[in-house]
């Protein structure tokens, strides 16, 4: 459960590990201990073992694998109630939109580098952050939105914006990329950018538009994003490269 560190770096949450592969809890290890408001409180090595560890403890994040004998880490998430945070850490990413449609904070592709990692974990203090909040304060963010609703196929759906890494046109339609995974939305990407807050997104290209914390490089004519993806840069739009990277957006 969240407590105060005792040495004045903040909240620390605690993590629990639950994947198959010792290389893959090794992995993780290396990479947490870089985030002292990390700390790691049980290893799990598959699902039945960590449901009964947290009959009776807590965790704020679980790290969990998707592919693992006896129950896997998606049927898992159905049983448990009251669950803490998920980040998945899978060699498969065919589960990605199962995994957001039950709310998981992010979703990482085997093997997981310290870089994404860390940027996943960000969304994990957010979250944490916005949980713990006064009611009072809650008014003031409401007034900026954490979610939109589009259309995919028939049905209505939530994302939220911290899940979005950048936005394609494509045609009629807009491809939605939530770090290693795409949704295809049904409506046009100026209709999809109005919708947006524009002091968390800035559109690049005719073709693209970014979530600016995804940004970590540039240079004259491209961006490079966490997701290791590089796009070009329109030549209207490269004034708005000097904002980027700069904490003015």
């Amino acid at each position: 459960m969240a407590h105060p560190s005792g040495n004045g770096a903040g909240t620390v949450l605690d993590v629990l590990i639950i994947d198959d592969e010792p290389l893959a809890h090794r992995v993780l290890l290396h990479h947490l201990a870089n985030h002292d408001d990390m700390r790691v409180v049980k290893q799990c090595y598959n699902a039945t073992e960590a449901l009964a560890w947290l009959a009776s403890n807590q965790a704020d994040l679980m790290l969990l694998d998707i592919n693992m004998p006896m129950l896997n880490g998606m049927a898992m998430l159905k049983v448990l109630a009251n669950r803490p945070q998920v980040v998945i850490v899978s060699a498969y990413q065919e589960y990605a939109l199962e995994g957001f449609e039950l709310d998981v904070t992010d979703y990482l592709l085997k093997p997981v580098s310290g870089e994404r990692l860390s940027m996943a974990l960000d969304k994990v203090r957010q979250r944490a952050a916005s949980d713990q909040a006064p009611a009072a304060s809650q008014t003031v963010s409401e007034l900026i939105p954490d979610h939109i609703v589009v259309k995919v196929e028939r049905e209505q759906r939530r994302i939220l914006l911290n899940d979005i890494c950048y936005l394609e046109a494509y045609g009629n339609y807009v491809k939605v990329w939530l770090g290693d995974s795409m949704l295809l939305v049904n409506s046009t990407l100026k209709k999809l950018v109005a919708a947006l807050p524009e002091s968390a997104f800035t559109q690049i290209h005719k073709s693209y538009v970014v979530h600016n914390h995804c940004v970590i490089g540039k240079d004259s004519d491209s961006v490079l994003l966490a997701n290791q993806v590089r796009l070009k840069v329109g030549k209207s739009f490269k004034p708005v490269l000097g904002q980027l990277l700069t904490g003015s957006l």
